[in-house]
């Protein structure tokens, strides 16, 4: 069949109204959108490690997560990092603890194939850290094998040259606890009590418990690590506990009402190990809210208990209300206004920890979470204004002071290299990621092409404006990110397909004569990476392999992507355009199920590059839909 047989004004329209249709049916009556955050099975293992540590584990459906880790232990034995990755070390050693815990025996059949998958890949010695400290906070591991966190580092002072605060907020709220822990180094008794002796490859008689050498500069840090080991040994440490009182203070005071911490399931359970350390008894409020907060992040089905590392309901319910628009929903449907109204309400007007960096900046933002007031975000909140700007709302008045208030927050965010970072404002002290404990280097917050776009394109969207001097130095970062096959790196999506739709919606917005060239080229790096099927797609695997760029199986969700960029773009600026816009549109159009939606397996969102990835299940819905609006506009003026 013939592209232009598959892709028929009305087939656009059905499929659009079927979309459409399948989110205003699924939208929460208070007005917010929420689709799972999917990532590998380590985030439920450390719940269950959590509960069994607390010893509230009789109190959850745990024996659904045995259920829940089976399903996704693969053929080869071991658990994934992203889907069809070919499992991955440290989660498979994380998810046969869980397992183990929860009292599946070695002989299991389950367990003889996971331990044959984990020891051909070198056992628990070539883990990384945070596996390695999960296994030694129940006598797994040894804690001399563990870098030191000495307390002390809470009270170097803000202008020192590092701080708390040189770490990203995702890395600070992570570690401040684990200040305490680490330096208490406990052993909690579990029920059952198990060992993981079977899972080590040289034989647990053999093993060296000591930070593997990189043969550089970086081993410096080894040397001070074991500095710190001696005056750990000697008791000599340095305002050990007042470091502990602080960061315990820090810990409390950073709470939520809800009960979260930093609005991500890692800072939640390590600052609850980190009161456990303390003698916190699990009656106390401030415990209780915080093992609810857990379980708010859990989904329970019938035969499943599985925990999300995150929840995006404001990310969600922003890109979902500006789908509906865009494919044709007035700005004053029903539907659309309670989620505009109800982003209003998620405005975060508290001073949070990117005040540090930036005295200057008011309050403002959106963040990704329910509740998360200490870590608003600029690529929400840029996607948040964007949205707004397109709504009618009952209060304009309050919507456009709402909107005023987010732009000048995100000015005051601007990077002294122009351009923007998530959480924090020159947060970008790339050493940290050689230290031994940032294995995930995942230690800075630095500016990023995408999240730079997004700036750019609120920008070029909307009436606001920022000064002339200070947008030509974002424009320019932004060029300076191009890859020489005319691509951008996407840090929190997958990956250049990602960055470069986001680069390309921005300077053919802001500045698309002064920079025609390098629309061309971006246009015609996604033309050529188009698959033969008409969709696109990406593998995680090319954040580690260049040669990866804009190679994989066709997702719904990078397809849509390829497709928003090459029509910011225009048919005309790269050769073949049209007919890949064309292609791309009808393999949408093809994979579309009967009830609007689109099935995808892949992950196609980052966490941190190389290791940390997520499925967002309605990336590949309101992506796909905006995609079509666009395309529809497009054939409906022409």
């Amino acid at each position: 069949m013939q592209t232009e047989d598959r892709v028929t004004l009305s087939k656009l329209a059905d499929a659009i109204a079927a979309s459409q249709n399948y989110f205003l049916s699924t939208q929460n009556p208070t007005g917010y959108w929420w689709g799972e955050l999917e990532s590998n099975v380590t985030i439920t293992a450390e719940a269950v490690l959590l509960h069994k540590i607390w010893g509230t584990d009789h109190k959850r459906p745990l024996h659904k997560v045995e259920l829940y880790l089976r399903s996704q232990q693969r053929n080869h034995g071991g658990w994934e990092l992203f889907y069809g990755d070919g499992g991955e070390l440290s989660t498979s050693v994380e998810a046969y603890m869980a397992l183990k815990l929860l009292g599946v025996g070695e002989n299991d059949p389950a367990m003889v194939k996971a331990r044959r998958f984990i020891l051909k890949l070198g056992g628990i010695s070539k883990t990384r850290i945070f596996t390695k400290l999960h296994l030694a906070l129940i006598g797994c591991y040894s804690w001399s094998g563990i870098p030191s966190l000495p307390p002390w580092v809470m009270l170097l002072p803000e202008y020192s040259p590092f701080n708390i605060y040189e770490m990203s907020s995702w890395a600070r709220s992570s570690t401040v606890p684990l200040l305490i822990v680490c330096d208490r180094q406990p052993v909690f008794r579990v029920n059952p009590s198990i060992t993981l002796n079977e899972l080590y490859a040289e034989g647990v008689d053999n093993v060296r418990y000591e930070l593997p050498r990189q043969g550089d500069w970086t081993d410096f840090f080894l040397t001070l690590d074991n500095a710190f080991k001696w005056t750990e040994s000697l008791n000599l440490v340095p305002f050990r506990e007042e470091g502990i009182k602080a960061a315990q203070k820090w810990i409390l005071e950073r709470q939520e009402v809800t009960g979260d911490w930093g609005g991500i399931i890692p800072a939640m359970l390590n600052s609850l190990l980190a009161l456990r350390t303390l003698g916190y008894d699990a009656a106390d409020p401030i415990v209780e809210r915080g093992l609810q907060a857990v379980d708010n992040f859990a989904i329970e089905t019938e035969d499943s208990y599985r925990v999300q590392p995150c929840v995006s309901p404001v990310w969600d319910t922003a890109w979902v209300v500006r789908a509906l628009v865009e494919s044709g929903l007035p700005g004053n449907h029903p539907a659309v206004v309670r989620g505009g109204e109800w982003l209003l309400t998620k405005q975060i007007l508290d001073y949070g920890d990117w005040q540090v960096k930036n005295p200057q900046g008011k309050p403002g933002g959106w963040s990704f979470e329910f509740d998360n007031r200490f870590y608003p975000d600029v690529d929400d909140t840029a996607v948040v204004v964007m949205t707004l700007d397109m709504v009618k709302l009952p209060n304009e008045q309050l919507k456009q002071a709402a909107m005023i208030r987010a732009f000048k927050w995100v000015a005051s965010m601007q990077c002294h290299q122009g351009g923007w970072a998530a959480f924090d404002i020159n947060n970008d002290q790339d050493w940290l990621n050689s230290i031994p404990y940032g294995d995930l280097k995942a230690m800075i917050d630095p500016n990023t092409a995408d999240v730079t776009a997004r700036v750019l394109e609120m920008l070029g969207s909307s009436n606001l404006s920022i000064d002339h001097h200070n947008l030509q130095r974002a424009i320019s970062y932004l060029i300076r990110e191009q890859e020489p096959e005319g691509c951008w790196f996407g840090r929190w999506g997958v990956n250049y397909i990602y960055g470069t739709s986001g680069a390309l919606s921005a300077l053919c917005l802001i500045a698309p004569r002064e920079h025609q060239v390098n629309i061309q080229r971006g246009a015609a790096w996604l033309v050529s990476c188009q698959n033969p099927d008409g969709g696109w797609g990406e593998t995680c695997r090319s954040y580690d392999d260049p040669t990866l760029k804009g190679k994989g199986v066709s997702t719904a969700s990078q397809t849509a992507w390829a497709l928003i960029g090459l029509m910011a773009a225009g048919e005309t600026t790269a050769t073949g355009a049209e007919d890949a816009i064309e292609r791309g549109v009808a393999y949408l159009l093809d994979t579309q199920d009967t009830d609007g939606t689109w099935n995808e397996s892949e992950f196609t969102g980052t966490g941190f590059p190389g290791h940390f990835y997520l499925k967002y299940h309605l990336y590949h819905q309101f992506f796909p839909l905006i995609a079509l609006g666009r395309y529809q506009r497009l054939k409906l003026k022409g």
